[in-house]
């Protein structure tokens, strides 16, 4: 807002000699640039549309907490994360860590919702949110972002919530363990 470049700001950070940076940014690819112009540890917070990797650090450590035990093990555990994968840099980053951390994700949307390429992404996709739900041990639901939206996605948010909502029926389908993440707003 100032009228600095990056690369300004990336001086004055090599001013401070930090030893390492938390950066969110608008634009996605900022942390790489930086990590390529300065010594320093970046931890990315999220850049632009691409990714949320703090989101799906304390997703994964929410999941840990209540289901894995003191042993903390997410190896073989079903998570089933739902709605807008499309416009979801949570979701991005869930695919992504969750996999490391040796959980089996599915991804539930409707076809408009998903990106191109998912196919690629290290999980299965459904288009029907009641396939997985039975042997899910955490639902993530996603919002529906109409803010990144210019165009329709779907035929109208009563269709949207009767195919992936969860209601009390769904919630009745869970194994009795389960968890549910939001990450809001509501």
């Amino acid at each position: 807002k100032k009228g600095e470049t990056l690369l300004d700001t990336v001086n004055n950070i090599l001013a401070m000699k930090v030893d390492m940076i938390v950066m969110r940014h608008a634009n996605a690819g900022a942390p790489i640039f930086l990590s390529r112009h300065i010594p320093a540890t970046i931890i990315n917070a999220g850049d632009g549309a691409h990714e949320h990797p703090t989101q799906a650090l304390l997703d994964a450590f929410t999941i840990r907490r209540h289901l894995a035990g003191d042993a903390g093990d997410l190896a073989g555990m079903q998570v089933t994360i739902v709605g807008d994968v499309l416009h979801s840099r949570v979701a991005r980053s869930n695919v992504l860590l969750l996999d490391t951390l040796g959980a089996d994700v599915t991804l539930v949307a409707p076809p408009t919702l998903l990106p191109v390429g998912v196919e690629t992404w290290p999980c299965r996709v459904s288009y029907d949110l009641d396939e997985p739900l039975g042997k899910t041990d955490a639902v993530m639901m996603l919002r529906v972002q109409r803010e990144r939206m210019s165009a329709s996605y779907f035929p109208s948010e009563r269709e949207y919530s009767r195919r992936y909502g969860l209601g009390a029926d769904r919630m009745a389908q869970l194994p009795e363990s389960s968890i549910v993440l939001h990450p809001g707003p509501m």
